[in-house]
């Protein structure tokens, strides 16, 4: 199994994922058509714009809000904006009545206030979630520096296990190595994981980390992946990576590292 380079969107019904910068991805199984944490807009840099580190973008969005076809659904990993966008999610809402939202269950609140219209789906770590016929999610917790729950015990930050024609796919969303991952994902044949890392520099704006290159490698070949695609990189100055140093710390593999390009399709090939 690998994935090959093609450039423009994924084909309807064609096995594949497209990369929309940070941790947001377009996943095209042969059935579903899946979105997950679509950042497609400035709504940081204008947040920040006069406080903070500069939150302004070094890629152009890859394509517009308003070109998205319809997903079948979206997935939502934790509530920072940069994941759980207003300024994606709203228009979407808009355009397309009764779009189903599937987000941690301890912001399902703020899901619909920044989705307004949407039919959230509130997951839990450890459970799993049809939102649509045929679709079947495993939701995993992630620790986001820590993994935090809210006060009625629900996970803050989740990733996403789906399987589509044999093949498993995780997205860890913002995630650091802790004691039962491996245990909670299972497997997983290709891996969608955050390599930006940490760091005090960072830590010290309040701004959490993530996996260095080396334990993404590291959690991707204890799950058996063929694949790494290492996200959450090259959109802010301040919070990037060189995901060169994935491919280094892989070695000859596996897992084979795929560093994904914004305009290009990634087809699952056989």
């Amino acid at each position: 199994m690998r994935l090959e380079r093609r450039s423009g969107w994924p084909q309807e019904g064609v096995p594949g994922l497209a990369w929309l910068g940070q941790a947001g991805f377009w996943i095209q199984t042969e059935r579903h058509r899946i979105l997950i944490d679509p950042y497609l807009s400035d709504s940081l840099a204008a947040k920040y714009a006069d406080r903070g580190p500069d939150h302004r973008r070094l890629m152009p969005v890859p394509i517009a809000v308003a070109d998205l076809p319809r997903p079948d659904a979206i997935l939502v990993t934790h509530a920072h904006t940069d994941h759980l966008d207003p300024d994606t999610l709203g228009p979407l809402a808009a355009r397309f009545p009764g779009l189903v939202v599937v987000a941690p269950a301890a912001c399902a609140d703020l899901a619909r206030a920044r989705a307004p219209g949407a039919r959230i789906v509130g997951a839990l770590a450890g459970a799993r979630v049809e939102p649509l016929p045929g679709l079947v999610i495993d939701v995993t917790p992630a620790a986001h520096e820590r993994r935090e729950q809210d006060g009625q015990g629900r996970d803050l930050f989740l990733g996403y296990a789906l399987e589509a024609g044999g093949v498993r796919l995780w997205h860890s969303g913002d995630c650091v190595p802790f004691d039962g991952l491996p245990e909670a994902v299972g497997r997983a044949d290709i891996a969608l994981l955050p390599v930006n890392g940490r760091d005090a520099r960072r830590a010290a704006m309040g701004v959490p980390g993530n996996f260095h290159p080396a334990e993404a490698v590291h959690l991707a070949r204890a799950l058996g992946a063929a694949v790494l695609v290492p996200h959450h990189w090259g959109l802010f100055a301040f919070n990037s990576a060189d995901p060169a140093e994935v491919r280094l710390a892989a070695g000859t593999g596996p897992p084979t590292v795929v560093v994904p390009q914004p305009g290009e399709t990634l087809c699952l090939v056989r």
